[in-house]
């Protein structure tokens, strides 16, 4: 994939001709970037709405996917082997190839896991500012609250997880995703966004503290790192 400036393109193979486009239509607009980095058991689609706000509010926005995600809900249903095996550093690496493909530093915006990657990606200096929503701890955090076990549970509860691809049932997802709407509306959800996760992160986490050579860490001290913004949800069942 390649474009007359190639210079401001992302060439790693796992880029696709959306992403590509995404960064090649940033560079063109001249207009401040935001990158949206969806979590575990979603896809980029979860940003739209969000995305369209900060367009409509003068930046440019840009919701890669994971390596290797499906376009549409109703792919990832027909064929939920492609997320099995992701790790966080796979992960990261791939929206720091998109990022490094940006004529100029974005802001980043993530949520839960999207919030740590979020969080690694400014640690490696490649955010103006950044945004962590309710985000996924990283080495060195300790508290591991019982409403955070329960919801990696359809996970953790299998070693053989780690490499597999785990979907979640409606009760789960309303547990971890949707308590604080109503029913319909988390039925809705579950319909529109709910697809498999790749086991391998969850683990990740989980043993963090006890892995000195994890990929779930930050680099908190890089002065490169721009501000960072922490929102924390008060009803949050996953990061409580």
């Amino acid at each position: 994939m390649t474009t007359a400036d190639s210079s401001a393109s992302p060439s790693d193979k796992t880029i696709t001709e959306h992403e590509l486009e995404q960064c090649q239509r940033a560079n063109q607009t001249g207009r401040t970037p935001v990158v949206f980095v969806h979590g575990l058991w979603l896809l980029p689609s979860s940003w739209d709405r969000w995305a369209k706000l900060f367009e409509d509010n003068g930046y440019v926005a840009l919701s890669p996917g994971w390596p290797d995600d499906p376009e549409t809900v109703e792919e990832a249903a027909e064929h939920p082997e492609v997320f099995a095996g992701k790790s966080i550093g796979q992960i990261a690496d791939h929206f720091e190839t998109i990022i490094r493909g940006l004529n100029r530093k974005p802001a980043i915006i993530g949520h839960s896991t999207g919030g740590l990657l979020t969080q690694i990606l400014a640690g490696r200096g490649l955010a103006a500012v950044s945004v962590a929503i309710d985000p996924a701890p990283f080495r060195g955090v300790l508290p591991l609250p019982i409403s955070s076990l329960k919801s990696a549970f359809p996970v953790l509860g299998n070693p053989a997880n780690r490499e597999r691809a785990v979907p979640l049932t409606y009760d789960q997802f309303r547990y971890s995703f949707a308590n604080a709407v109503s029913e319909d509306e988390a039925h809705q959800l579950y319909e529109d966004f709910a697809v498999p996760t790749p086991g391998k992160p969850l683990f990740q986490a989980a043993a963090a503290n006890l892995n000195p050579w994890t990929e779930d860490k930050v680099d908190s001290k890089n002065p490169d790192r721009g501000p960072l913004l922490l929102i924390s949800g008060e009803l949050d069942h996953t990061v409580p």
